[in-house]
């Protein structure tokens, strides 16, 4: 006859178990996210511009929303940036896109069609005004662009519309001051190059590679844009407030910065949607985005700045359903 356990030993191979159990679960938890069959269907995501971030991000968000959700098709949209992505989510063009937050809050002052329906699904990583010019041009401060030739980005893009805001903090009108152009990050590298202008705005996450590439073959500089006019911004009231001062650093193109930080201006990018997507699918896109960050970070290297202790912040606008119920599930 086989002998029982002895009490404490009994005991002991229970709390045994039951231990096992427990971290049985949480790898299951882990392997599986949210112990359910992931959420299939279609949803549209608005990009970006060609060689920019929101593009190589958007892609790659993409492919790790495939490898988690097998039976979830994305349709990815390029587009101007950030202005026309608020307007292509509240207008049900897209579901899902990344835009900065000043111009979200822009969006939100001007009342735009369904801009009370826009909800924040994770703060991504921060934009930095870049105002690139050839390295031996004359211009070394904002003040200094008046009467130049400018591109100040597409009429729907973030870029634009920092851009403007930056010049009139310098005292400049962007449509009188200056010779503005319409070009971005996909043809403002080839139009320096060329000297069709004498500088261009862009605004990204670091680093964007039209600059790398530019930095490979043409010799250009960042003009600094100093707390003085950060001030200045701030004065200017509404969607100005999102931006704050900050030193791009030595580290984002190392070959044109020469080991020197850029005094410039950073604006936050957020990930949204609309209220009325369905949560369980937010969730699920919610936990891949966090959890994909490392991957992607190898790529892209905004993405190493996601963290879930400051995703939940997305203002101007609140959580969605989903991406909260995702953060309390995560919350320690």
């Amino acid at each position: 006859m086989s002998r029982g356990f002895p009490p404490i030993g009994r005991r002991r191979a229970l709390q045994g178990a039951a231990a096992g159990f427990v971290a049985f679960g949480l790898l299951l938890w882990w392997l599986l996210p949210l112990g359910e069959e992931p959420p299939g269907g279609t949803i549209k995501f608005s990009t970006g511009t060609r060689a920019g971030v929101y593009q190589k991000y958007g892609k790659m968000l993409s492919d790790a929303f495939a490898k988690d959700m097998p039976d979830l098709k994305v349709r990815l949209k390029d587009s101007g940036g950030s202005q026309a992505n608020v307007k292509r989510v509240a207008s049900g063009e897209a579901d899902f896109t990344i835009a900065a937050a000043d111009a979200v809050e822009t969006y939100e002052l001007e009342k735009g069609a369904g801009a009370d329906q826009l909800r924040g699904v994770a703060r991504l990583y921060d934009d930095y005004v870049q105002l690139v010019v050839p390295r031996d041009s004359s211009i070394r401060s904002v003040a200094q662009l008046k009467g130049k030739r400018v591109a100040i980005g597409p009429p729907d893009s973030g870029v634009r519309l920092i851009a403007d805001r930056v010049l009139k903090a310098a005292n400049i009108n962007a449509q009188k001051d200056i010779t503005p152009f319409p070009d971005g990050i996909d043809s403002g590298p080839d139009g320096l190059k060329r000297g069709d202008f004498d500088a261009f705005f862009w605004s990204s996450g670091l680093p964007t590679e039209g600059l790398v590439t530019l930095s490979k073959t043409f010799a250009f500089r960042f003009v600094p844009i100093g707390t003085d006019l950060v001030t200045k911004l701030h004065d200017q009231g509404g969607a100005s407030s999102y931006y704050r001062a900050t030193n791009m650093p030595a580290s984002a193109y190392p070959s044109v910065q020469k080991g020197s930080t850029v005094a410039t201006i950073a604006v936050s990018n957020l990930l949204i949607t609309r209220a009325d997507m369905d949560p369980r699918l937010t969730e699920w896109l919610t936990r891949t985005v966090i959890r994909s960050r490392d991957h992607i970070g190898d790529r892209v290297h905004s993405a190493q700045l996601v963290d879930v202790r400051t995703a939940i912040y997305t203002d101007p606008l609140p959580l969605h359903d989903g991406a909260r119920r995702y953060y309390r599930s995560v919350k320690p």
